[in-house]
């Protein structure tokens, strides 16, 4: 054993020793799942990747992604022997206020990408090569993947991508340990299976023993010899490696092991590495440390776009609540002008919003699922072809791809009709709990739409969307107001920003220069003789002005407001009008009913002696007219007018 090859085994001793500890101390954790891979992790984080440890943020550095998630404790081990992370910060694992979470969080400064959900992380990985290869970044992006987690359909979009854009920056490695949480896996010990897949897909593929350290050295470097296509490396491991009485024995995933018993036995197991203080293994020119050299002409590394991360501290209290709304500073974005009256659908208006953004910021990158002609995302292909990413129909990776150019402090627009993105809405969720900051753009609202059936309506996205943490929900009428919160989304970096945007063309409603605020509210129609407040949003905004005019010619007075902005809800300006109109209010949405508009103004008042009506849909809408449907599922200017009169009697 060389001298590099030793100082490569005692690091993974190390690291399998920790996990036994941490997982004992935090009595939970999957232990047998990081003793698989520590001799991977060792030779990547010891000897394969360049980055400086001591600036974690520079942007050429290696990255290192997660899939399997479970086997955090690795993960922290590694950037311990590092001497980022302490010993005691260590023992802190799985405990609340510690961001050495059960799964990687990016709560912690280490952490690349929140995983845990799997499936994920080869998309992530694809975004940042993807960002390598657009801006001309020589780092290369590691993905340790679970053999377990190869059942997941997200994998494989990720691995037809990531060949179709020959991304011969990212090197995958299976940790093929045959076990999953309740027995074998489908594959179970044949990594040949898993290389021929790849390599159907169109990746370069090696098998090799993933406890032999030379035989990993050799895979990573000639791994970076590569230049026509990405790498996938399946590594045969043993499960529990280390500790006979767990190795390559089910029952054992997820559950700490007796402490005494195995580290005693991997001790047994590597004598030399368990006795010595690995002062004998001193690398000449550690190559983990290889890229400390500052970045651009001046010295200084470059300014990314965007208000840097925190740095976190292992031990942190609980994180901070976010603040509504966000404050952001004006920058109108010069499109199309547009004339009141104009008709024009909210989708189109996206599509030249974006474009205008584009200008003003080179960090916007688009990212669609082969639907741009319906989106009009292809406004901002035709202007920007190489910051606009063809995803084709893969929802899931192309969510996860935007993850990770965000991660890479590029602004992210993902667009499909809102509908699809109820596929990706893991993904989305793991988004949103990885604080990444993707805008996501939903066409083809509701049952206006029309003619394509309830298969291509998005009726549930408003519900879905809300729910996430510190997310933020949109849902604009007209071409001015898209404009305008568009581009308050490149400005919210808090969580997940969701547009909603309408199928059919609509009126121009708005002057020019109207701000429209996270958060906020407009009061479209108002009198001291209202009798009720109507509130909607998008298409239903043009049914309830109808209504408001039919009313008005019979003497009845009602109040309109559009509630461009669904989550976070205005609720003083909304209570303010209610009480206003007699404390009557009536929600109408093209939406289903549980978890749109109505239920965020309930939740929002609720307590307050406010009588709410909510018109929404409420059955498994068919095909037909647009008009025709408004008018069926009971959303339509009519329904408004009856609502009104119910509340009167």
């Amino acid at each position: 054993m060389t001298e590099t090859q030793a100082f490569l085994a005692y690091k993974a001793y190390r690291m399998r020793r920790w996990s036994i500890i941490m997982c004992a101390q935090a009595q939970s954790g999957h232990t047998t799942s990081c003793l698989s891979a520590a001799d991977l992790v060792s030779v990547l984080f010891f000897y394969a990747m360049h980055y400086d440890p001591d600036n974690i943020h520079n942007p050429d550095n290696d990255r290192f992604i997660l899939s399997k998630g479970h086997a955090s404790a690795l993960l922290y081990a590694a950037w311990a022997e590092l001497g980022k992370i302490t010993e005691a910060e260590l023992l802190t694992y799985r405990q609340y206020g510690s961001v050495l979470e059960g799964h990687p969080m990016r709560r912690c400064p280490y952490v690349q990408a929140a995983t845990g959900s799997l499936g994920i992380g080869l998309s992530i990985g694809l975004g940042h090569a993807l960002n390598a290869h657009m801006d001309e970044r020589t780092y290369y992006t590691y993905v340790l993947l679970g053999d377990g987690e190869l059942a997941e359909g997200s994998i494989w979009e990720a691995a037809q991508l990531g060949s179709y854009y020959k991304l011969n920056n990212i090197i995958g490695i299976v940790d093929c340990n045959r076990l999953g949480q309740t027995g074998e896996t489908m594959v179970g010990h044949h990594p040949d299976i898993y290389a021929q897949r790849f390599a159907a897909f169109g990746w370069h593929t090696f098998i090799i023993d993933g406890h032999n350290i030379q035989e990993i050295m050799t895979s990573l470097d000639t791994a970076r010899t590569i230049t026509d296509k990405p790498i996938m490396i399946i590594a045969n491991t043993i499960k529990g490696y280390g500790v006979e009485f767990a190795a390559d024995k089910n029952n054992y995933h997820g559950k700490p092991l007796e402490k005494e018993a195995a580290l005693q036995q991997l001790a047994e197991k590597f004598p030399t590495q368990a006795t010595d203080a690995g002062t004998n293994y001193p690398l000449e020119k550690p190559r983990y440390n290889c890229y400390t050299q500052s970045l651009g002409a001046s010295g200084e590394e470059e300014r990314i776009e965007g208000p840097e991360r925190a740095e976190k501290v292992i031990n942190s209290k609980s994180p901070t609540p976010i603040a509504y709304p966000p404050k952001l500073e004006r920058r109108r974005i010069q499109g199309t002008a547009y004339a009141l009256g104009e008709q024009i659908s909210t989708r189109k208006a996206f599509g030249q919003a974006l474009a205008a953004l584009g200008a003003i910021y080179p960090s916007v990158i688009s990212l669609d699922a082969e639907v741009s002609n319906s989106t009009y995302a292809e406004i901002f292909e035709q202007k920007y072809p190489n910051r606009f990413i063809e995803c084709f129909i893969a929802e899931q990776n192309m969510v996860g791809m935007g993850i990770g150019l965000d991660q890479c402090n590029k602004k992210p627009f993902i667009s499909t009709f809102g509908t699809f993105m109820t596929r990706a809405h893991d993904q989305i969720r793991m988004a949103a709990i990885g604080q990444s900051a993707l805008k996501l753009v939903g066409s083809h609202a509701g049952v206006s739409i029309g003619e394509d059936g309830p298969s291509q309506m998005a009726l549930e996205d408003i519900a879905l969307m809300s729910a996430l943490p510190n997310s933020i929900v949109l849902y604009p009428c007209d071409a001015i107001s898209i404009h305008a919160l568009v581009e308050q989304m490149i400005g919210y970096t808090q969580g997940i920003s969701y547009l909603r945007t309408t199928r059919a063309a609509t009126p121009v409603i708005y002057a020019t220069d109207e701000h429209f605020p996270i958060g906020g509210c407009k009061i479209l129609r108002q009198s001291d003789r209202d009798v009720a407040c109507v509130i909607a949003a998008g298409i239903t905004i043009f049914e309830s002005l109808n209504a408001y005019e039919t009313l008005k010619k019979e003497g009845i007075a009602v109040a309109i407001i559009d509630l461009y902005c669904v989550k976070p809800v205005d609720t003083q300006a909304i209570l303010q009008v209610a009480r206003a109109s007699h404390n009557r209010i009536i929600t109408v949405e093209d939406h289903y009913i549980q978890g749109g508009v109505g239920a965020a103004v309930c939740s929002a008042l609720i307590n307050t002696g406010v009588q709410i009506t909510n018109l929404a849909i409420t059955a498994l809408p068919q095909s037909g007219k647009p008009i025709a449907l408004l008018n069926a599922y009971g959303i339509s200017a009519q329904h408004i007018i009856n609502a009104v009169k119910h509340v009167l009697d």
